[in-house]
């Protein structure tokens, strides 16, 4: 039997992009050790390795550059030659510990998957058949459950899926008015970032239990953004759809459209299912927004363009305006959550988000909420507002443990 300390690995695949983490294993309850976070798979890539063993927010401990020959772009090898390099690393660097098992974020479940799941081959038969529903990220997401199954063949793998958390969302909430027979089929609203839905419950509840079971509302803001509305821990409703296109207008996707727009495009602009399907994810959002200026927040707050601006006023006014339809589905709101890289990270957008919103009875406190603290509304707001960072992984490591029964 090895001496060598297990860990577990949790890898979320992006298109372009790939995350790891590994967690330490104690009693049954996980510790973040390293994160590894590798940008631009396209080439060259930018690898960064974090130490979070005696910080929490991480120290950087290495950072390489893998070009386009390293990585095989050309023969789309990219994930794999990444992925295999951050397992040298970890071999070389960690001789004391052993990636013992593999969990896995994964953004699509379909009806079939309400909890996290051991993979083996009829699982990924299955969640194959949902990459129409989620083709920018599950053809990716399965695509590292094949290499870890090649890289780690004796490590046990668990899937765990961001639309799990929405399984809860009412029938009348999760269904379109189009015909039954499509419904049936399962052309329905599923909802996403349930994975980080989920944590950012666990950790209202940990700070408070009693509030954590009333109204919530909580905004993943990001270049990939939802809203979801839980109440006593369950999802009700959320902004996301069918698939992660809908909702917030986002990075490059445009969120809610008309689809007499689509309808145009294709009769008048004579724009193929293809060529639709990049602009709604890769064209629109704050990227068309601001005519092509950039999809990252920090660099439209930095613009002076008008354009930028324009981009920004309506991510608030969207955000504000789902917030009173969320408000509607819970029946009133007792606490708003802001979370997600801009979530967390925007003391500005929460201020004007929250100032569109005082109608509902919140008010923000300007040194809190610039102090990043995780209470960030006034004494006198009737709505508590938090800013909570989120951690999917983590909730990935604990879906994970508890799947093989090591938790």
């Amino acid at each position: 039997m090895s001496s060598k300390k297990q860990m577990i690995l949790i890898v979320n695949a992006g298109s372009s992009s790939l995350k790891c983490s590994l967690f330490n294993v104690d009693q049954g309850e996980v510790s973040q050790h390293f994160r590894v976070k590798v940008a631009n798979l396209a080439g060259p890539a930018r690898l960064e390795i974090y130490d979070h063993s005696e910080h929490p927010d991480g120290v950087l401990v290495d950072k390489e550059v893998l070009d386009k020959e390293q990585l095989d772009v050309a023969n789309q090898q990219a994930h794999a030659h990444a992925l295999k390099f951050v397992l040298q690393w970890i071999e070389k660097n960690t001789p004391q510990y052993e990636i013992a098992w593999v969990g896995h974020r994964v953004v699509h479940g379909g009806e079939r998957y309400a909890q996290p799941v051991v993979v083996d081959a009829d699982v990924m038969a299955f969640l194959e058949t949902l990459v129409p529903l989620a083709p920018l990220h599950q053809p990716y997401n399965l695509k590292l459950i094949y290499l870890c199954q090649e890289f780690l063949p004796n490590c046990p793998q668990v899937a765990c899926f961001d639309t799990a958390f929405h399984t809860s969302i009412p029938r009348i909430a999760s269904e379109f008015a189009i015909p039954r027979q499509y419904t049936d089929e399962g052309v329905r609203r599923y909802g996403f970032h349930g994975l980080s839905y989920e944590y950012i419950h666990d950790k209202l509840s940990r700070l408070d239990a009693e509030l954590a079971e009333k109204k919530l509302i909580v905004a993943h803001l990001g270049a990939g953004s939802s809203m979801c509305a839980i109440d006593q821990g369950q999802s009700r409703a959320s902004t996301m759809g069918f698939t992660a296109v809908e909702g917030l207008p986002m990075g490059t996707r445009c969120g809610q459209l008309d689809p007499g727009v689509l309808l145009y495009l294709m009769q008048e602009k004579g724009m193929d299912a293809k060529a639709l399907e990049k602009m709604l994810y890769k064209e629109c959002g704050w990227y068309g927004v601001s005519g092509g200026i950039a999809s990252e927040m920090i660099t439209l707050k930095q613009s002076s363009d008008p354009l930028a601006r324009a981009a920004i006023d309506m991510f608030v006014y969207r955000i504000a305006r789902e917030t009173g339809s969320l408000a509607a589905a819970l029946g009133g709101v007792d606490v708003m959550v802001f979370t997600g890289g801009v979530g967390e990270n925007d003391a500005d957008l929460r201020a004007a988000v929250v100032e569109q919103n005082a109608w509902l009875g919140m008010e923000i406190d300007p040194r809190r909420n610039q102090a990043n603290e995780y209470l960030i509304s006034s004494d006198a707001s009737r709505v508590k507002i938090f800013s909570i960072p989120t951690n999917e992984e983590k909730m990935i490591a604990r879906h994970t443990l508890k799947q093989l029964g090591v938790a």
